[in-house]
């Protein structure tokens, strides 16, 4: 039996530094006028696509046997509890789909569909709107491969103290690697795993989705502080013109959508949009793009994927304007360049790429785009991201500074409170089960840990222990 059930994240925050309360209360004094509409469509209909979807990205992915998946992974999007409504599944290796049936007779279907990994097929119809395609990492030549072809074991008793500390039995801990000065100096994977493995990475995904829009506005395409041209907003009298991009990535956007991570969110009043961009089988551009503003941009935190979606939106409408192919663009714009060759981002049934979190990548890929960051946005003698873009990112945002919760940059979490057992300088991704890049400029350092969700509970506590053990051993 799974033993966390959980499918929220808190970015590694302690929920006893936050007085939950008073954020909900400013936020409401703010507050204005209108309501949140629930998305349409049956929950658990919608949790059939996610878990359909989640089991056909973790066996044809990851390769984890279905039933193995079925107990340990993916709650997020398919929570644990909501599993009772799972009459059978089915993997169909030759297709590369899953098929999960409900007890409300509806059966959902995820399919690999090409470089876009797994899809959720839309309910009621048995196809996607747009046309699958395969991008092929281009070779790594020397510069980039940056690291031995095989797993690197660690260079003191005491790193291997780290490691087995990462490693505690019922942390289900997957993969783990340690970056120093560029250098990997400890790694270890759960059995089974290899070190080119791709595995769920969830909201670490917006931390890449920064990186593509800065790509392009290194190249010139948009800036931090203009207004976010989004096509939906163009008009005068649309108070939501004045939403910069900046406010976009701070998630301080202030557009009206339910999310579980919101401090006065409560599950009777309805699905919540959080899930529904993952799940409802609409094209999530168009569907954030058409949300009204709860509160003026700037002035409210709130943790909600309406925002990295629309910076995909973004990122599709430049890309597409200069005549570049959308669903190659990551891998020839950033990852050929950084040597990276696993990463899958996932895309909604029209080809939007939902890397809010739904992409998959391994450890060394991650450790690969967190050196990008320690190296200030220059990769191999070459800037790939503006100057001044790493401290942006790493930079508390005001709205959630005025919330009392001094952790949120710019799509990356800030240990701006000093709870973890690692510098305040850190900043990090984060996703959902306890995945997590840790960047620390002070030291050079690199941290990633992956991992299965049944197992974030303890893992938490056992990469706290890691944690305060490399930091005593790292100069």
């Amino acid at each position: 039996m799974a033993n966390d059930k959980t499918r929220t994240d808190t970015g590694g925050q302690s929920a006893s530094t936050i007085d939950l309360r008073r954020v909900a209360e400013r936020g409401k004094s703010l507050e204005l006028k209108g309501a949140f509409t629930p998305p349409p469509g049956d929950p658990v209909s919608h949790f059939g696509a996610g878990f359909a979807k989640v089991m056909a990205s973790n066996v044809y992915l990851a390769g984890l046997p279905l039933e193995f998946a079925a107990e340990h992974v993916g709650y997020f999007t398919a929570p644990y509890e909501d599993r009772k409504h799972v009459v059978s599944m089915a993997a169909d290796d030759n297709r590369r789909e899953v098929k999960v049936q409900l007890d409300n007779g509806v059966t959902r279907t995820a399919q690999i569909l090409g470089s876009q990994g797994a899809v959720a097929t839309p309910l009621g119809g048995d196809n996607v709107f747009f046309e699958p395609s395969e991008v092929i990492p281009a070779p790594r030549d020397q510069k980039q491969c940056l690291w031995p072809d095989e797993v690197q074991a660690p260079r003191s008793e005491d790193l291997r103290e780290v490691l087995d500390l990462a490693f505690e039995p019922q942390s289900m801990t997957t993969a783990f690697v340690v970056t120093h000065k560029g250098r990997i100096i400890a790694e270890r994977y759960r059995p089974g795993i290899e070190m080119n493995t791709p595995l769920e990475s969830w909201s670490m995904g917006k931390s890449l989705t920064a990186t593509m829009l800065g790509r392009l506005m290194h190249d010139g395409e948009y800036d931090l502080w203009q207004p976010a041209p989004i096509p939906e907003w163009q008009s005068s009298a649309d108070t939501r013109a004045s939403i910069r991009i900046a406010d976009i990535m701070r998630m301080s956007s202030g557009l009206r959508f339910r999310a579980m991570q919101d401090p006065d969110y409560k599950p009777s009043t309805g699905y919540p949009d959080h899930l529904y961009v993952y799940t409802g089988g609409v094209d999530a551009f168009r569907f954030c793009a058409g949300l009204e503003q709860q509160w003026p941009a700037d002035t409210v935190g709130r943790y909600r994927n309406c925002d990295p979606v629309l910076a995909n939106y973004l990122i599709r409408l430049a890309v597409e304007a200069r005549g570049d192919d959308y669903h190659s663009f990551p891998q020839r714009d950033l990852f050929d360049r950084l040597g990276i060759e696993t990463m899958v981002l996932e895309t909604d049934p029209y080809g939007n790429f939902l890397t809010q979190g739904y992409e998959f990548g391994s450890a060394r890929d991650w450790a690969r785009l967190g050196n990008l960051y320690l190296n200030d946005g220059i990769w191999d003698d070459e800037r790939l991201l503006p100057e001044g873009w790493c401290d942006f990112v790493a930079t508390r945002a005001p709205a959630w500074v005025a919330d009392g919760r001094p952790i949120y940059g710019g799509f990356f979490w800030i240990n701006g409170d000093g709870s973890l057992p690692i510098p305040k300088d850190t900043y990090f991704m984060a996703g959902a089960g306890l995945q997590r890049t840790f960047i620390i400029p002070s030291h050079d350092l690199c941290v990633v840990r992956l991992g299965h969700y049944s197992g974030m509970t303890n893992g938490t506590a056992s990469l706290k222990r890691a944690l305060a053990k490399l930091m005593a051993i790292i100069d």
